[in-house]
């Protein structure tokens, strides 16, 4: 039986990220399979070929495995300072795309517009949802992440055209994987669509335990300095319960939190893999704040032993399972979870958490497990 042949279909590679990882999966998974985003900025693409493998080449020929569109010469003409003012002509260029006549199946990486390759393709499309946009449909979530009131005009505009374009679209899917159990709610809740699990890929090889190493006297935040994670609450948390806390990380939003910061907070900034696993190695627990879809950061500190403090709501529900790889904090106002982690914080002991039982938890989201569910669900739906 030949292989089946595959197109794939990502929005944007501006920055590489977790979604930006799940699509070199797909391509190891898929090897040779073309990949389609509107716009493919050169250093990130590079980036993307080196993740997917040894049996992708890195030079500068084999970009030709991804195919992007006039859009990138927008950006790079912009001087790739933001992709956003094109965000309105991706649904376009996306129905566009040369994905018909030939393949068995499309997959799509869908944050906000991916899915209207739907209308390129008489092939069944099968999408991979990291969210619906939730800045589209969530309200609450989108005025965190507006700045001010131009950009709540101008997001609400662009959600009116994503929940448009998601909503034309999901009735023509094959099929639809969330990658978690609060993604496939909200796909239900948005877009009356049932959809199965499949968590994404963590790179857990590259993190481990040391037992030589002891736990020391602070907690740890780790990621993208961003509203939407939250790391004000653990910022506030910390100097309610009076103990360490280290950030790990940088954005747009770390003047606003060293302002906001006590003498107990210590940011670090940006870090390597190395320095990262060596602070997951260290701390007493790691924080998530936030509502995350998923949350690879987490993932990556339970495969170091590190227990995590998360928000009950979210990806948290499937990663953080209370009393084995960490503990769940209450969800409510603001208020509430600062004062539920504060309680938390305030006595906890890692101890309590068996390093080698979190690791065993953290391997069963291994890119190996995420290639062998994916790969099944396409080969059932394709045509």
């Amino acid at each position: 039986m030949s292989a089946p042949r595959i197109a794939l279909v990502h929005e944007r590679f501006t920055e590489y990220g977790g979604s930006e990882a799940v699509v070199a999966e797909f391509m190891k998974t898929w090897p040779g399979a073309p990949v389609f985003a509107p716009i493919a900025d050169a250093e990130c693409t590079r980036t993307l070929l080196t993740a997917a493998g040894p049996s992708i080449e890195t030079d500068s020929t084999a970009t030709g495995l991804v195919y992007d569109t006039w859009l990138s010469r927008a950006y790079s003409a912009s001087g790739r300072r933001s992709h956003a003012p094109l965000l309105p002509f991706v649904p376009g260029t996306l129905r566009n795309l040369p994905l018909d006549g030939e393949y068995d199946a499309v997959v799509v990486s869908h944050h906000a517009f991916a899915t209207q390759a739907v209308f390129a393709t008489t092939a069944p499309v099968i999408a991979y949802v990291h969210s619906p946009a939730r800045w589209a449909w969530d309200s609450a979530f989108r005025a965190r992440e507006a700045g001010g009131r131009a950009g709540q005009a101008i997001l609400m505009a662009l959600g009116a055209l994503a929940r448009r374009n998601e909503l034309r679209a999901a009735p023509r899917l094959a099929h639809v994987v969330a990658n978690s159990q609060a993604v496939a709610d909200r796909v239900r809740d948005w877009w009356g669509l049932p959809a199965s699990v499949v968590n994404p890929p963590v790179r857990v090889d590259r993190f481990s335990p040391d037992p030589r190493i002891d736990r020391e006297d602070f907690f740890l935040f780790a990621g993208r300095l961003v509203p939407y994670k939250r790391p004000d609450l653990a910022i506030l948390a910390a100097r309610r319960a009076g103990v360490r806390l280290v950030i790990l990380g940088d954005g747009r939003y770390r003047r606003q939190l060293e302002a906001l910061a006590g003498p107990e907070t210590t940011f670090l900034g940006a870090a390597s893999d190395e320095v990262l696993q060596d602070m997951y190695r260290r701390c007493r627990a790691l924080l998530m704040p936030g509502v995350e879809d998923f949350g690879i950061v987490p993932v990556e500190a339970m495969a170091c032993g590190a227990p995590v403090l998360a928000v009950g709501e979210g990806g948290a529900l499937d990663t953080v399972v209370p009393g084995i790889s960490g503990e769940h904090i209450p969800t409510g106002s603001d208020d509430s979870v600062v004062a539920g982690f504060a309680r938390v914080m305030r006595d906890f002991d890692p101890a309590d958490h068996h390093p080698e039982t979190i690791r065993n938890h953290a391997v069963t989201f291994s890119p190996e497990a995420f290639r062998s569910r994916i790969a099944d669900i396409v080969s059932r739906n394709s045509r």
